[in-house]
Order: structure tokens, then C-alpha cells, then sequence
């Protein structure tokens, strides 16, 4: 192995054991020797074939859960949105979801809350032979986007498209939007000439020999924007993490504990390969390799500064459509376990 992954492996051990601090060795022990009708339950709401249920149920399969005191629970949900309802409903403890909508959530009164889960983003990808080489080339070409008009990273591309290049993309491109499956099928039939896509639809692709034109932190670094932020992260009412103290250190640890062990074992991703539903061997790596390239190093209040300072890039690009009616950041977004 190269001294490289030696060293980010080293990090990662470190980090989930500073995720479960608060659990001594006997503690951990006397934690999952419990009964289990003594462990508070924790209700995580997942989409069957989401990234996030490779992590859950590796806690799950290795009992990092029962190690640290909890018992998790996966409540399978139809989409994103539904898992937002949940949680907001209380019918389920922890989500995933983007920080923006944590943000814009406070700034409505609602006190959610964010720990970090990846930094994985999306990318710009084209077809093997294309003559597509960078954001310059994206005139007149037809670009299809993952989402909506105000996905984060197509209006990333648009504020680069226009500040490096003068374009606009808007008047001098032809955007598609739809959801990532259909995109991929159309890239493949040639009905697009590119692809701005979330991570694991762009591996898939990746994986059938297109290209990587540029990544979203490729354009975040273009803009002067720190590329290292956690994109997603795991989401939570503040009210619950206070009252609940035991059952979310047991989360963190937990996962922490399923984050190291993905990032450095071939064999646990053996086992997450039904979920993962890789058509081939180099879609199953390609979707490993991006996984472990996009658990997060760092989280400090350097990257929290550096989320606000996107998060303010963002508000002037997506206006009240995107953040509502707050221009900065909402206090408290970033769980820091202060009062």
C-alpha cells in the first residue's frame, strides 16, 4: 500500500477514535454486554440503494451500534424529501441531507443540526471521444443536470462558465434536467454531449469508460471556494441529540467505527455488493474508491468557515429560491455540542 493511504488509514482510526472519546474501553464493553432492551434505539431513515446505507448497515452487520451502546435502526424511505418529512415528523432520529437545507430549516425556527458525513460531490462527465475539455468547450452543447435549476453544482458551473469564460449558460448552452438514471441512459444513447451528475452516477459512468471533464471541487477550487467542505452530513433535531446525549455519541462512534473499517477492508465491500448494485467489477470499484476518497478528514472551524463563506456564494447565486430569507449562514447549522 502507499504510504499515502497508510496515512489517510492512520487519520481515519484517529478520527473515529476521537468520535468515541466518551466511550472508555469499559464503557464500550459494559455498552454491548447491555440488554438490549436497555439500549436507547436510534432510527436512521435511508433510501434502500443509498450510499449512506453502505455505512449503516456495516455498523449494523459489525454490531459497531451494539459496541457503543445503541441499537440502530434503518427506516427505509421512498426519497430525499420523504426522509426530510420523517424527521421532521419525529418519526425518525437522523437523516442525510445537505447543510443549506439544515440552514434554511433554522432560519425558519425549526433548531436541525449537522455533523459531517462526506465530501463526496458530483461531476462534470462526457463521453470517451468528446471534444469537451474543460467549461470553455460547453457552447451550444447539451448538458444534462442532475435536479433541478438550482442544484448547487449547476450553479456552480454557470458562475464559472460566466467569470472565466463569458458564457452564459442559460442562453448559449441547452440544459436538461432530470434524475440521475435517466441522464446516464441518455449520455449513453447520445442524446447529451454532457452530464453534471452526483458522485455515484458519475462512477457509473466513469466505470463505462467516459470521462471526468471536472469534478465540483475542481470548480470550488476555481472560485476560490474551499474544496474540502463535507457536502452531506448527517442531520438531527437539537433537542433530540441534548436529551438523548448517550444514544448520539453511540452514532458517532458507531459510525466512525463503519467509516474505518470501509476505508481500509476489500472484504467489508464484498459484502455491501447487493446493495451497492454494480452492473460490473469496475462499476463495484470505481463506487468503492469514491466512497473511501470522500469520508471526511477534517472538521474543524476552518471547515466551518469555509462552509459559510460557500454558503454565501451560494445565496448570491441561488437567491431566495435556494436559502430563503437568510444571506449568511444560520448559527448553529454545525452541531459543536455547545450549549
Amino acid at each position: 500500500m502507499a504510504a499515502g493511504c497508510s496515512r489517510r488509514t492512520t487519520l481515519l482510526a484517529a478520527g473515529a477514535l476521537l468520535a468515541s472519546a466518551a466511550l472508555s474501553p469499559a464503557a464500550a464493553a459494559d455498552a454491548s454486554s447491555a440488554p438490549a432492551a436497555n439500549r436507547p434505539i436510534v432510527r436512521a431513515g435511508v433510501l434502500k440503494f443509498g450510499t449512506v446505507s453502505w455505512e449503516l448497515d456495516t455498523v449494523r452487520a459489525n454490531g459497531f451500534d451494539r459496541r457503543a451502546g445503541i441499537d440502530l435502526q434503518l427506516v427505509e424511505l421512498a426519497g430525499n424529501p420523504a426522509t426530510q418529512v420523517a424527521l421532521q415528523a419525529g418519526g425518525v432520529d437522523v437523516i442525510v441531507s445537505d447543510w443549506l437545507w439544515v440552514s434554511r430549516m433554522r432560519s425558519k425556527g425549526e433548531a436541525l443540526s449537522f455533523i459531517p458525513y462526506s465530501t463526496a460531490v458530483g461531476a462534470l462527465v462526457v463521453p470517451a471521444g468528446s471534444a469537451i475539455a474543460g467549461v470553455g468547450d460547453l457552447r451550444g452543447k447539451r448538458i444534462g443536470v442532475a435536479g433541478s435549476p438550482l442544484d448547487k453544482s449547476w450553479l456552480l458551473l454557470k458562475a464559472l462558465a460566466g467569470d472565466r469564460h463569458g458564457l452564459s449558460l442559460d442562453r448559449d448552452a441547452h440544459a436538461f434536467f432530470a434524475a440521475p438514471p435517466l441522464l446516464n441512459s441518455k449520455i449513453a444513447d447520445g442524446d447529451l454531449d454532457a452530464v453534471l451528475t452526483f458522485w455515484p452516477f458519475a462512477a457509473r459512468l466513469e466505470a463505462k469508460g467516459m470521462r471526468v471533464t471536472m469534478t465540483v471541487s475542481d470548480m470550488l477550487e476555481a472560485l476560490g471556494q474551499p474544496a474540502t467542505v463535507p457536502s452531506i452530513g448527517y442531520v438531527f433535531r437539537e433537542d433530540w441529540a441534548r436529551a438523548n446525549p448517550a444514544a448520539f455519541a453511540g452514532f458517532q462512534a458507531a459510525t466512525s467505527q463503519a467509516k474505518t473499517l470501509l476505508a481500509q477492508s476489500d472484504a467489508a465491500w464484498e459484502r455491501l455488493a447487493p446493495l451497492m448494485q454494480a452492473e460490473d467489477d469496475a462499476t463495484f470499484r470505481i463506487l468503492r474508491d469514491r466512497y473511501r476518497d470522500g469520508i471526511p478528514r477534517r472538521w474543524t472551524e476552518e471547515e466551518r468557515a469555509g462552509a459559510a463563506k460557500l454558503y454565501a456564494l451560494l445565496a448570491r447565486l441561488g437567491g431566495r429560491d435556494l436559502v430563503g430569507d437568510a444571506p449568511v449562514i444560520a448559527p448553529g447549522t454545525f452541531w459543536t455540542g455547545g450549549a
